[in-house]
């Protein structure tokens, strides 16, 4: 079953480490980001599953066990009133699974941390990825794509404090 939320829980841990903690405690090489509204991320973190561009095998195959992905939502819903904050952060755990249905999604087990949702735009002038300040949504705008550890760092500081100013100074500064 991909639906393991409370994995610590369930091993009697009592705290749970910050974004922060857990991306440089796993000695982690890769981060990546997916976009998708947040009730589709609402629906990855309660079912304890990384689902990528509606499911496609590809994106999915690329990653390891250990692996970071920050959700980034432009919406709420699909179609909805705009968002534009990381939503979530996820490590991957468990190898790519794919239901019998023909059109039932691939997805990947993962653990989420409890974070506080971080609007991209106190980010956007100290995030190396995003090379084109004016047009910063263009490498967002595939759905999938990997970004250096000093990016990642940035994005799970801002998770960490709940975004707002507190959030992206702490980013802009770390």
């Amino acid at each position: 079953s991909l639906c393991h939320p409370h994995r610590g829980a369930a091993r009697g841990d009592t705290a749970s480490p910050s974004p922060t903690d857990i991306l440089f405690a796993m000695d982690m090489q890769r981060h990546f980001i997916a976009v998708a509204s947040a009730d589709t991320v609402a629906a990855a973190v309660a079912g304890g599953y990384v689902e990528i561009q509606r499911g496609k095998a590809g994106p999915l195959a690329r990653l390891r066990d250990g692996d970071a992905v920050f959700y980034y939502s432009p919406r709420h819903a699909e179609g909805g009133a705009p968002l534009q904050a990381f939503t979530a952060l996820a490590i991957v755990e468990g190898a790519l699974q794919k239901a019998d249905a023909p059109d039932a999604p691939c997805r990947r087990a993962a653990r989420y941390r409890a974070v506080q949702p971080a609007p991209i735009r106190p980010l956007i002038d100290a995030l190396g990825f995003i090379r084109n300040k004016t047009h910063w949504g263009a490498p967002l705008r595939f759905g999938f794509l990997w970004i250096p550890a000093a990016d990642a760092a940035r994005i799970a500081a801002a998770l960490d404090a709940g975004g707002g100013e507190r959030g992206a100074a702490a980013a802009r500064n770390g």
